[in-house]
């Protein structure tokens, strides 16, 4: 059987002959030939030749093309940070002091999407018969509040309509990224998402439920199996999520994976995930990233399921540590003997957290996996910024990033369990969810006064 065939199969409920495996090799693919995320992303033969990598030695059998949440958003006018080993960020929102509703449909020749769909066409002709092809593009409710900003969760309350319009809109520009790529012989398509665990599944029902169903349905006229991504504690949310149709929901570490598949398999839905990235797959050695993979294949029924990263990998993921992911999957019983008898080990590195007891002012620590990369982890440090300009020198505020060893240390420490989240003071604020401005501002003002 193919990986194509594989991945096919397990989307439509069919037998298997294993576990697809679809590594989610979006900048890291610049690793694989020593050229730069901005290399990798901005020009179409360095592209190319990325993937074929990916390809030769990560023996996917799904390949994702890109996995650049902000290829729309530049397309519609945000501003770009760009970075040598992670994918570039939105530091501009066009609506942000606007409340009008564009109209631009991206074209395919707009843009950074003609290199990613003539890069497409390419890994068709050269391994699209016996690999599927996978396209991401930036959901409705992200792609809204690259736009919009964080603004977008107060209009939820102060403006619904607003929003049910900016949504048709996003919608729109799904729609159409879907019927691109599938045009230019993608077999699935994912809606990536992420701040879709950033609000309750009321206001999911309420406000993305329909727009949704409607892309799913438009991926499935045209010929594609559909994929609906989410990032952090979206755990909630996943019936809400079901609900729509996706065949396949990819979650990421912040979800356990035996509590989500009982939700998707009882809605006949495939799931996909979610090694961890950081701790496991950029920090740990072969033996952790076997164990990892093997203990999730034993922790869940076969059917319906994809073993993937939780997200796209960090750039510098050790070469080795995704083929002992890959081996894990492909040879699934001759690594369980090569790591059944083994523990990981934590690294012993000595941490000096803050004295609580004495501070001067409050002190707001931002947990993410890193802002420049997660857009949950984005919105949720830059509303901490925001509070920074509300209280200037009345407040301190860090952010910690699990993509440096010491901090995942530190977040063991003190006892995170999501990601992003916000301690004040040393106690936990808000967990996997971006507070409006009000809300975080109040729970500073409270540990002002304590």
């Amino acid at each position: 059987m193919t990986g194509k065939e594989r991945i096919l199969n397990t989307m439509n409920h069919k037998p298997v002959d294993a576990v697809p495996w679809v590594p989610f090799a979006g900048v890291h693919a610049g690793k694989l030939t020593g050229k730069s995320a901005r290399e990798v992303y901005t020009n179409q033969a360095e592209l190319i030749r990325s993937l074929e990598e990916v390809h030769r030695i990560y023996h996917p059998d799904g390949l994702p093309i890109t996995f650049d949440l902000q290829i729309e958003a530049e397309i519609l006018g945000c501003n770009l940070l760009w970075s040598e080993d992670a994918p570039p960020t939105v530091t501009s929102h066009p609506l942000e002091e606007s409340d009008q509703i564009p109209g631009k449909i991206p074209a395919p020749t707009d843009g950074r999407l003609a290199m990613t769909l003539e890069a497409m066409r390419h890994m068709k002709k050269t391994v699209g018969d016996q690999t599927a092809l996978y396209g991401l593009f930036c959901g409705p409710f992200t792609l809204a509040s690259h736009l919009r900003g964080t603004n977008i969760f107060m209009d939820m309350f102060d403006d619904p309509d607003y929003v049910h319009s900016l949504l048709a809109y996003t919608l729109k520009v799904g729609q159409a990224i879907s019927r691109y790529y599938a045009e230019a012989g993608a077999d699935v398509i994912a809606a990536v998402d992420p701040l879709v665990s950033q609000i309750s599944p009321d206001h999911f029902t309420e406000f993305l439920a329909g727009p949704f169903k409607e892309l799913f349905t438009t991926i499935r006229d045209a010929g594609c199996a559909s994929s609906f991504f989410v990032c952090g504690d979206a755990t909630r949310n996943i019936p809400v999520m079901c609900a729509t149709g996706p065949d396949c929901i990819s979650i990421d570490e912040n979800i356990k994976l035996p509590e989500a598949k009982k939700i998707t398999d009882a809605n006949n839905v495939v799931i996909a995930g979610n090694i961890p990235l950081a701790s496991v797959m950029l920090f740990g050695n072969q033996q952790d990233n076997m164990k990892v993979v093997i203990d999730q294949l034993d922790s869940v029924d076969h059917a319906n399921l994809i073993v993937s990263p939780g997200c796209d990998m960090p750039y510098d993921v050790p070469i080795e540590n995704v083929v002992a992911c890959e081996q894990a999957v492909h040879q699934t019983e001759q690594t369980r003997k090569l790591v059944e008898n083994y523990t990981q080990e934590l690294p012993d590195i000595q941490i000096e957290m803050p004295d609580y007891a004495t501070l001067k002012r409050p002190l707001v620590e931002v947990f993410t996996i890193d802002s420049d990369t997660c857009a949950a982890c984005t919105y949720m440090f830059r509303s901490a910024m925001d509070a920074k300009k509300t209280f200037g020198d009345g407040i301190d505020v860090v952010e910690y990033k699990a993509t440096k060893l010491e901090n995942i240390v530190r977040m063991k420490k003190v006892g995170i369990k999501q990601l992003p989240s916000i301690f004040i003071n040393g106690k936990l604020a808000f967990e996997s969810i971006i507070p409006g401005p009000k809300a975080l501002n109040d729970a500073i003002a409270a540990a002002r006064g304590a």
